[in-house]
């Protein structure tokens, strides 16, 4: 019998500690299923990639990293996370700011995904038309995600609140998508090589070839 790698027992423990955590007496239940369920997509997609398409170590991390913000979301509502309360109060915030972490993380960690399923499939030759169409991408994830907020606002009046997050700042939308754009683009600069250095190892690793 294979033993299971200790880094993904390491990494399933940790998701399902914080999922299971989560989901006690959170501060709006309608309010953490919209919140939590897009991680456990993500769970799902990660089993499926670890069978079919093996990502590399740091995009693994990433994705649980993303996972854990938005259960932890999800727990609290957006608005109303106590350590950001905390900053709130530090920094002289008017608003709790942990909305605007989640979308940078909606940038960076998606970026990092559509960068490495396009280089190991070869889409681009160029990797100037990469970084354009990765930047697009994450631009339009997270305009549609603002999309199914404006939805689920419109069709749940009760959950529409905690859901948005706006805490009555009028451009928080667009601020939403500046974030997610930003953490696109660092992500890009800051761990593009390491990133192509994974993915070398993996695919020689595997005897993979696009």
């Amino acid at each position: 019998m294979a033993r299971f790698p200790l880094p993904a027992l390491v990494w399933t423990m940790v998701f399902l500690a914080v999922l299971i955590w989560s989901g006690i007496g959170p501060k709006d239940r309608a309010t953490w299923v919209l919140e939590v369920l897009p991680a456990v997509i993500g769970l799902v997609l990660v089993a499926w990639c670890v069978v079919r398409f093996p990502l590399t170590p740091m995009l693994y991390w990433l994705i649980l990293i993303h996972a854990v913000i938005l259960m932890v979301g999800g727990h609290y509502t957006y608005a109303e996370v106590p350590l950001f309360d905390w900053l709130g109060d530090w920094f002289g915030w008017e608003r709790n700011n942990y909305d605007k972490l989640g979308h940078f993380a909606q940038g960076f960690v998606p970026a990092l995904i559509a960068r490495e399923v396009v280089i190991r499939l070869g889409v681009f030759a160029r990797p100037g038309w990469r970084s354009f169409f990765i930047v697009s991408f994450c631009l339009a994830f997270s305009a549609f995600y603002e999309l199914i907020e404006w939805w689920v606002a419109l069709a749940s009046e009760e959950a529409a609140e905690s859901f948005l997050g706006t805490q009555g700042y009028v451009w928080d939308t667009q601020s939403d998508m500046a974030w997610a754009l930003s953490g696109a683009i660092l992500a890009l600069i800051l761990l593009g090589r390491l990133q192509d250095r994974q993915i070398r190892s993996l695919d020689r690793s595997a005897g993979y070839s696009p």
